[in-house]
């Protein structure tokens, strides 16, 4: 099998599970209880705080929540937010979020909020000057994404969190690093020193689903989502994973450790995949091309054909993609991404991910363009759109 859909989940790294196992079996017992047999996991758990401070760059590892995803940790930093700061009704985030912000800002917006939806040009970059617009004094936050998970566009969050405090230093920023932590450089102490709020989730790095974490800048008023325990420092109710959390702390540690020749070498791969297929296939453009992206994303436009009919002769092969997040895969509707990008209609729904990890080889980037061009060449053969005696798009396409 090959495995090109790292964008909704990786692999668990062996020393991860490696350090998991214990806090199965061994050391299984509640880090809140007062006996000695307790206290490993409850030292598990506050060595996992400072590995994961430490690799974000927080002044404390008091500002580490932990979760059991990066949903849990949107939903916790936005109701939060929202619970504690009930004055301002105002927020502020993009039309291409992942759905875990997008469908909560409808929900707000449904509830009385006034909710700005900030678009994109072409290629997948913020209006900066629409979200300078939208600011205001009511204002509650900004919810921005760092890296899109179905194109892998980078925004400036460090500009944009700054001009958010400059605007009104009551305003709070916060941002979806799910695809990005561990890919490109986060500072809570540099770079994102104006970010409030942080939430992200192991699985996207080869720690396991199901944790996750949310990072809360001390003295920033955000009431608990989950009441019902003292655990978390208050922040956040339910008895604590121990071995989730050593996993993602593990995971983190070997991140960090391999980051500089993991991204080399998983950026090659995705420019010869690139590169490759723009080559090989007529009618391709890549989505968010001459954008800023993190170094594993590519997100392919087959003109006239249905990305779920190439991912399904993919998965014949052995090859695993995805037409965009795993949140949405069971729509058939058309990416909502690609939409506020104006991606062209004969495009938008040929479009599909492929997202690398470090275990990717050159083997299988090879394989997949092997295989791709006369599997497209199939499939328009058999599309109403295509015009197969000049070998492209019908003239009369809009």
């Amino acid at each position: 099998m090959i495995y090109l859909d790292n964008n909704a989940t990786t692999q668990v790294a062996t020393e991860v599970l490696e350090a998991m196992l214990p806090y199965f079996h061994d050391v299984y017992f509640n880090a809140g209880s007062m006996y000695e047999a307790a206290k490993p996991a409850r030292t598990a758990i506050d060595t996992a705080r400072k590995v994961v401070a430490e690799g974000i760059g927080a002044a404390s590892s008091r500002e580490i929540v932990f979760t059991g995803c990066a949903t849990e940790s949107i939903n916790a930093a936005m109701r939060g937010a929202a619970s504690a700061v009930p004055q301002r009704r105002h927020i502020i985030t993009s039309a291409v979020e992942h759905p875990a912000v997008l469908e909560l800002s409808r929900d707000f917006s449904r509830n009385g909020y006034e909710v700005s939806f900030v678009g994109v040009d072409r290629q997948g970059n913020l209006d900066i000057a629409e979200y300078v617009r939208a600011l205001r004094s009511d204002t509650l936050m900004v919810s921005l994404m760092h890296a899109n998970n179905e194109t892998g566009v980078i925004f400036p969050i460090e500009r944009l969190a700054r001009i958010a405090k400059e605007t009104d230093p009551g305003i709070l920023f916060h941002c979806d690093a799910t695809q990005s932590l561990t890919k490109l450089p986060i500072s809570m102490s540099g770079n994102f020193r104006n970010v409030d709020m942080l939430s992200f989730s192991g699985h996207k790095f080869h720690a396991p689903k199901g944790i996750g974490v949310l990072y809360l800048r001390r003295g920033t008023p955000c009431r608990a989502l989950l009441i019902g325990g003292h655990q978390e420092a208050g922040r956040r109710g339910g008895t604590e994973n121990a071995p989730y959390i050593a996993g993602i702390a593990k995971a983190m540690e070997i991140a960090a450790a391999t980051h500089d020749e993991d991204m080399k070498r998983i950026e090659r791969l995705r420019d010869k995949l690139e590169t490759g297929m723009l080559r090989l296939v007529s009618h391709v453009e890549v989505n968010g091309h001459g954008a800023e992206r993190i170094p594993n994303t590519l997100n392919f436009a087959f003109h006239c054909i249905e990305g779920e009919s190439i991912l399904y002769l993919l998965d014949k092969e052995g090859i695993c993609a995805s037409s965009g997040s795993a949140c949405t895969s069971g729509s058939l509707k058309p990416s909502h991404v690609l939409t506020a990008m104006n991606v062209p209609f004969t495009a938008k729904h040929g479009s599909i991910r492929m997202s690398l990890s470090r275990y990717t080889t050159e083997a299988e980037v090879d394989r997949v363009l092997a295989v791709f061009p006369e599997m497209i060449a199939r499939l328009r053969t058999a599309s109403p759109y295509w015009d197969r005696e000049k070998q492209a798009p019908r003239d009369d396409l809009a």
